[in-house]
């Protein structure tokens, strides 16, 4: 793939300043106020706010004293281990230019023009976001194969009835680890010194906000995501993208409320633009097992629903790539290439649905990597299909059907950094079997918690499944 030139711009800005420079180390958070966790975009692990930083500030939602430090470590030119998605792609043997994602955030509107400036201030100093994505808590209707009761509460409950996964040299989601480490979520219907913080620190950051994004959980199941929208209405905010995330499983009278009340905001102006993030990461019975809760038809019937009912909406397809995804990935691919072309049909929206694919790493067995080698073809073959299917011409009506050249970058990358993790980890045996051995445990009790059936969805798996010692 030739080089994207605004990539290759921001990386030449960033050496200037540092070789490990990333801008969203400063403008960007992601908090997860049911757990009083924070970090500074989504591939780092989540770190507790302290209370006691919190009392004294409360951007200390974002500037804690743990990621000064790290941004320290990034204007001596030195690596934060939390860090290491972008440090695996940026090392990965390519053969061409594929951008991490300390890049491509970093080329970002929100980011990029704030270089400069972040830069030049003190690594201690407070700064509010341009980019703020927060879940007000884990309330969640699903519980997703990769997901932990720390983000759902539907996981919760199957821990507390069950007890946690315990695999041969792991214990997981274990709820009194959680407990012990003060990583418990903190329930909707109690009180949370987090959320308030974040309404206390609201007035102040929203105006310096260029994206505002609500997570879950579920974000549509929590009270404090309505008390936004009631917020924008009556308070606009031109200046601001708006994003919400949503598995599109909720029920019809929520999701009714829900574009109701965008309608308003839309007609009203009261935001800059609009769109939803969805997940799904594979095709029909295969995704409602990996993203379990999920009802594939229904899913895919609410993304036409906000593309139609909502106006000058987007959509955004976040597809968590895991082992489980390989076999019907390109399948998927085929829906979203039916959403592209259905809604590519004003000149003013030409680019409404996008589809992200970054992949899972913990819990590391079901990083596509575990996979059987002979697999790999089926991933290299999603790239060959999204190379046939990229939009080649500037040109509406065709311009932003099928992939756009970044999403296709973002498959290519997924396949070199599978093929490279693979090579690395499958040429140390023990590794490589430990981490089957804990796929096949937990997939095996996975089945008989849920009343799944494996092998019976992913026949694919069928041999390798059964060769697991």
């Amino acid at each position: 793939m030739k080089p994207i030139n605004h990539f290759e711009e921001t990386k030449k800005q960033l050496d200037v300043i540092s070789p490990t420079m990333c801008a969203a180390k400063w403008k960007q958070v992601t908090l997860h106020l049911g757990i009083g966790k924070t970090h500074s975009c989504h591939h780092p692990s989540a770190h507790k706010i302290p209370l006691e930083e919190l009392q004294k500030n409360p951007s200390a939602l974002h500037n804690t004293n743990f990621k000064k430090q790290q941004r320290k470590l990034m204007l001596e030119g030195k690596r934060p281990s939390e860090c290491d998605y972008c440090w695996r792609v940026e090392d990965s043997k390519k053969e061409d230019v594929v951008y991490s994602d300390r890049i491509t955030k970093s080329a970002d509107q929100w980011a990029r023009p704030f270089l400069e400036e972040v830069s030049s201030l003190p690594w201690d100093a407070n700064v509010n976001p341009s980019y703020l994505e927060v879940d007000f808590d884990t309330t969640c209707n699903f519980k997703c194969a990769y997901c932990m009761p720390s983000y759902s509460t539907t996981w919760q409950q199957e821990i507390k009835q069950h007890g946690p996964y315990k695999l041969t040299g792991a214990t997981i989601h274990d709820l009194d680890y959680l407990k012990s480490t003060n990583s418990l979520p903190i329930l909707q219907s109690d009180h949370n010194p987090y959320i308030d913080a974040f309404w206390e620190w609201w007035p102040d950051a929203v105006k310096d906000l260029q994206v505002f994004r609500i997570t879950g959980g579920e974000p549509l199941l929590s009270k404090n995501t309505f008390k936004v929208l009631d917020y924008l209405i009556e308070n606009p905010q031109p200046q601001m993208e708006f994003n919400v995330n949503t598995n599109l499983g909720i029920p019809d009278n929520i999701l009714d409320t829900f574009i109701e009340k965008m309608q308003i905001i839309q007609k009203n102006k009261c935001v800059k633009s609009f769109k939803l993030y969805t997940s799904n990461e594979a095709h029909g019975k295969q995704a409602e097992f990996i993203r379990f809760g999920l009802v594939y038809d229904k899913w895919f019937n609410n993304c036409h629903r906000v593309l139609s009912e909502i106006p000058d909406s987007y959509l955004t397809i976040m597809a968590a790539f895991n082992v489980l995804s390989i076999p019907s990935f390109k399948r998927f691919m085929d829906d979203v290439i039916v959403l592209k072309d259905t809604y590519t049909t004003q000149p003013t929206r030409p680019h409404p649905v996008s589809l992200d694919v970054p992949y899972v790493r913990w819990p590391e067995f079901l990083a596509p990597w575990v996979a059987p080698v002979e697999f790999l073809p089926l991933i290299q073959e999603c790239v060959t299909y999204a190379y046939r299917n990229i939009q080649h011409v500037n040109w509406f009506p065709l311009c932003g059907k099928s992939f756009h050249e970044y999403e296709v970058n973002r498959i290519e990358r997924l396949f070199y950094v599978v093929r490279d993790q693979m090579n690395e980890i499958h040429s140390d045996s023990n590794k490589i079997n430990l981490l089957r051995k804990q796929f096949k445990e937990y997939i095996t009790e996975y089945d008989r918690r849920r009343g799944t059936n494996f092998l019976e969805t992913f026949p694919e798996y069928e041999t390798f499944f059964k060769n697991i010692d």
